[in-house]
């Protein structure tokens, strides 16, 4: 008798099980794996058009190159304590040097041009991290970590340089320390998450790079953040948390180490990277970044 009970029983917990299984975002068979390790502090992952990751060391003040075909090697020395990068739509890669307290940006020969320094003629706080919109607009974060006696803006905010790359915009002031953020490949959302209030939050941009509409999207802060081609937003805090475009949690990657940002890169743009303290690691996806 008791084995006629346990049998449907033992039935709906394997379809459970396969149904967890078949609905995950890593790939059959993959696991995080790590690349390189040996770094101080790892962060800002960003993407190539080849598929080639660059990242930084920031204590080490260099950012480092991770090749598509498994190679490591050094892209800059003297980063001036680079955090986020990211590519924009020429190939050259905008840097948030946050020791130098500006954004800069770097073309394929190593050629860097200071894009902005300042705000209402202060120096910026700590550039932290950055997103470029498909129309140029950038949006980055200007928190303050360490010593906040050596602030030099009012308050730690988000802000806007204009497509131009003429006109810095203050466009968001009520955060209590802003960090990772992301947006859709249309344009039209911004993720910004606050790791002050450990909460992440969604905004509308407005034509004119103003945002719009804030919305509580996720009930957690996040350092680094990224996105993939089904809209789901991955976040950076004790492991990577992957919500989806509604703000619902579907899985979460356990690292070795706490992870610090992400990106998709690959040949096929199905890897992600993971900047990890001391180590890059990746995974194999079912997905694509965006």
């Amino acid at each position: 008798m008791q084995s006629k009970h346990l049998y449907p029983v033992l039935i709906m917990a394997l379809s459970w099980v396969s149904l967890c299984t078949a609905d995950t975002l890593i790939a059959e068979g993959a696991a995080v794996q790590k690349l390189a390790g040996r770094f101080s502090f790892t962060e800002g992952p960003a993407v190539d058009q080849t598929g080639n990751i660059l990242f930084t060391d920031i204590p080490n003040n260099r950012i480092l190159r991770w090749s598509v075909d498994g190679t490591l090697s050094t892209f800059r020395e003297d980063s001036g304590g680079a955090n986020g990068l990211f590519f924009d739509q020429a190939g050259h890669v905008l840097a948030c040097e946050g020791g130098r307290k500006r954004l800069v940006s770097i073309d394929p020969r190593g050629v860097l041009t200071v894009l902005t320094d300042s705000y209402n003629h202060k120096p910026f706080n700590s550039l932290n991290d950055l997103w470029i919109a498909p129309n140029g607009r950038v949006f980055f974060t200007d928190p303050r970590y360490g010593n906040r006696d050596g602030m030099e803006q009012e308050g730690e905010h988000v802000y806007s340089l204009s497509p131009d790359r003429k006109t810095v915009t203050r466009v968001i002031s009520d955060m209590v320390r802003p960090n990772g953020l992301i947006g859709t490949p249309d344009g039209k959302v911004l993720y910004v998450a606050d790791h002050g209030a450990n909460k992440t939050f969604s905004y509308r941009i407005q034509e004119d790079g103003s945002l719009a509409h804030k919305t509580q999207f996720a009930p957690e802060g996040s350092d680094g953040m990224t996105i993939d081609e089904r809209g789901n937003v991955y976040l950076t805090n004790r492991a990577v948390r992957i919500y989806n475009p509604t703000g619902t949690l579907i899985e979460t990657i356990q690292v070795p180490e706490g992870p610090a940002n992400v990106c998709f890169g690959g040949q096929d743009g199905k890897t992600l990277f993971i900047t990890a303290r001391t180590s890059l690691y990746c995974v194999k996806m079912k997905v694509k970044g965006r």
